[in-house]
């Protein structure tokens, strides 16, 4: 009889096994895992990872590594609870200590790697890989000037509040702007970030390499913001983690086709193709859902269709047919491989 090596099992986008070290709550929907790596896992200030949720190996989610290489004693993920949600609710309320993830290697752009003045830009859970970042900043190059702002509905929703607060006094070339919306607390800005508020608190704004990350609304409006202030396209950098919402339509249906084995299924037009195989239950992989990590690479023969992500994929892939199932929008009949 053969015994498998774990209880939990390795997935092929997921292979580096870290244990369970704590579980902290940051504020009343979010927590941060610290994890012990018995190997060497290399990773950079703003990358994410995908996740095993459970352990079947079945599900797959991607978040942000909010640890610092270098400057943090654990790897760590930070993942905010949402209702419903299949990844977030197993790891903030179903892991523990001593508890076994499988986590990919470390992936993403949203990585800083210049010696220019940095203008980091956060909200909500956004402010993950902005912390990655910035601690390394802080850490290592003492003479680069940074200044964050950071969004939140009410002072509770800071996170990482005591560390933010540590480091504003700990170093002289960090300013931290916190905005609440709500029951502002002193020290705090009562309200939204504004183009109005990034004139008069940045001064030097257009020499700035600006790094955004947040809901697609908030970084849609910041990053016009300081395009319209002289930030040079170049220097704005956001985190492009949120799927581009596709539009269904209800009462037209296309012929999605699969070759092997040959079977033809019907789905509404407009539908994600991620979404037309979860639905039919044909095998895909898919941990970011938002045309990032590269999980739901298929390879589509013909069909009307169009994508708004090919990250990860090479000229090579798009010649011969593959898209990213989670970005690309089925406009008409469609033939998989």
């Amino acid at each position: 009889m053969n015994f498998p090596l774990f209880p939990d099992q390795p997935t092929a986008l997921c292979q580096n096994r870290m244990q369970v070290y704590s579980v902290t709550q940051e504020t009343p929907d979010v927590w941060t895992l610290s994890l012990i790596n018995h190997d060497v896992y290399p990773y950079q200030p703003g990358q994410f990872a995908g996740v095993n949720i459970g352990q079947s190996g079945d599900i797959q989610r991607v978040y942000t590594l909010s640890s610092t290489p270098g400057v943090s004693r654990f790897i760590q993920l930070t993942v905010r609870r949402i209702e419903g949600g299949e990844g977030s609710g197993w790891l903030t309320q179903q892991v523990k200590p001593g508890d076994y993830l499988w986590l990919s290697d470390a992936q993403g752009e949203f990585t800083c790697a210049t010696q220019q003045p940095l203008l980091l830009l956060a909200a909500g859970c956004g402010v993950t890989p902005v912390m990655s970042i910035a601690r390394r900043v802080l850490a290592h190059s003492p003479a680069q000037s940074v200044q964050v702002f950071y969004s939140v509905r009410s002072p509770q929703d800071v996170i990482f509040a005591q560390e933010w607060q540590h480091m504003a006094a700990q170093y002289p070339q960090l300013r931290l702007t916190i905005l609440a919306e709500n029951d502002a607390a002193p020290g705090q800005i009562a309200g939204r970030l504004s183009q109005d508020l990034l004139q008069s608190q940045v001064a030097d704004i257009a020499t700035r390499r600006v790094m955004i990350c947040g809901p697609a609304p908030y970084m849609a409006l910041a990053g016009k913001w300081t395009a319209e202030l002289g930030v040079p396209p170049q220097n704005i950098v956001k985190e492009q983690f949120q799927a581009t919402e596709a539009v269904v339509s209800a009462d037209q249906q296309l012929t999605l086709t699969r070759l092997t084995p040959l079977e033809n299924y019907r789905v509404p037009v407009g539908s994600t193709l991620l979404a037309a195989m979860e639905q039919h239950k044909l095998p895909v992989t898919a941990a970011c859902r938002a045309g990032v990590c590269g999980s739901c690479k298929t390879r589509v023969l013909s069909g009307d269709y169009t994508t708004t992500s090919r990250m990860t994929l090479t000229d090579e892939d798009v010649a011969q047919g593959y898209v990213l199932a989670c970005s690309c929008q089925l406009q008409g009949d469609v033939t998989l491989a």
